[in-house]
């Protein structure tokens, strides 16, 4: 179906720059090593870094992460989201699909590739004060906003993990999920879904309110097309609404509140159709079961090596 496969292909080229959805980095996950990664095959984290209710936790992610004015600092000085958001998302998901499903030879490569960016990350901000993307606080900060944001959007819009994990699976996922940052240096990070909230409320005395304009970027992020616009707007007001109680006052959003239900529904089955489109798994997925032995060769990989 040409109308399908343009679907695919517009929507894997804006999460990942190409568009069969599997630039190198996604073909390293399928050659790379051998065995499974840092992450149990089909284990918690795998199925939750597989939902697509990754795409509204990663906006609620970088939206809650904006709350700290260190952290916030060096994304503006040192990185050009503004002029190409699409390749700051892409390299966003280059370090969550590669920690999620590489090999472990891989996810070790990936971590020191982005442990020499962090090197250069560095400077004072507007008011002299000092930020260094290394600086094992303000990675455990990222790490707890992302965590929280993934975590949220999961139980609030995603499948019900439960009757495969049990009740206490958020846990499982905060406990396992805390090595890809501890890679990174993070230290002290927390192994369960209470300790997640706890840490977020101490960091309270040191958020700022998240600017004005990148609330607005976020919200409507420049060059989609007008039916892109539309299916954006829905992963926006999912957002708004899965951000813990620590951060969103300071967004400008709603948060995690009891008149949500009529929204995250309608965020779902936006998902839900989206799923249907693109295929039971994503090719950073197709990539790891192929590596494992799980899996048949993916189509884009065949293509490449000429099989």
């Amino acid at each position: 179906m040409p109308l399908l496969s343009r679907l695919q292909s517009r929507f894997r080229s804006r999460v990942s720059g190409d568009p069969t959805g599997a630039p190198d980095w996604v073909r390293d996950i399928a050659t790379v090593g051998e065995g499974p990664g840092w992450f149990e095959p089909d284990g918690v984290v795998w199925r939750v870094h597989g939902d697509l209710s990754t795409l509204v936790g990663g906006v609620g992610a970088l939206l809650g992460q904006g709350a700290h004015p260190l952290a916030l600092a060096g994304v503006q000085r040192h990185s050009d989201y503004r002029q190409d958001p699409w390749k700051r998302l892409a390299g966003t998901a280059r370090w969550l699909v590669v920690s999620t499903f590489g090999s472990a030879d891989l996810a070790a490569r990936e971590a020191r590739r982005v442990r020499r960016m962090h090197t250069v990350v560095q400077g004072t901000d507007d008011l002299g004060r000092p930020y260094a993307a290394s600086d094992p606080e303000l990675l455990r900060w990222v790490h707890l906003a992302f965590t929280d944001a993934f975590l949220a959007a999961q139980e609030l819009v995603g499948r019900d993990l439960a009757p495969r994990f049990g009740r206490r699976w958020p846990d499982a996922y905060v406990a396992q999920w805390a090595r890809s940052a501890a890679e990174l240096g993070a230290t002290d990070l927390p192994s369960s879904e209470a300790e997640l909230a706890e840490a977020l409320a101490a960091y309270a005395p040191v958020l700022e309110p998240v600017p004005v304009d990148l609330r607005s970027f976020l919200s409507a992020p420049p060059g989609l097309s007008k039916p892109e616009q539309l299916f954006y707007a829905g992963l926006s007001a999912g957002a708004a609404r899965l951000l813990s109680p620590t951060i969103a006052p300071l967004a400008g959003v709603p948060g995690r509140t009891a008149g949500s239900s009529l929204a995250l529904r309608a965020v779902a089955v936006q998902l839900r159709a989206l799923q249907v489109a693109l295929g039971p798994y994503s090719p950073s997925e197709e990539a790891a079961r192929y590596r494992l032995g799980t899996g048949p060769v993916p189509s884009w990989l065949a293509v490449r090596s000429g099989a």
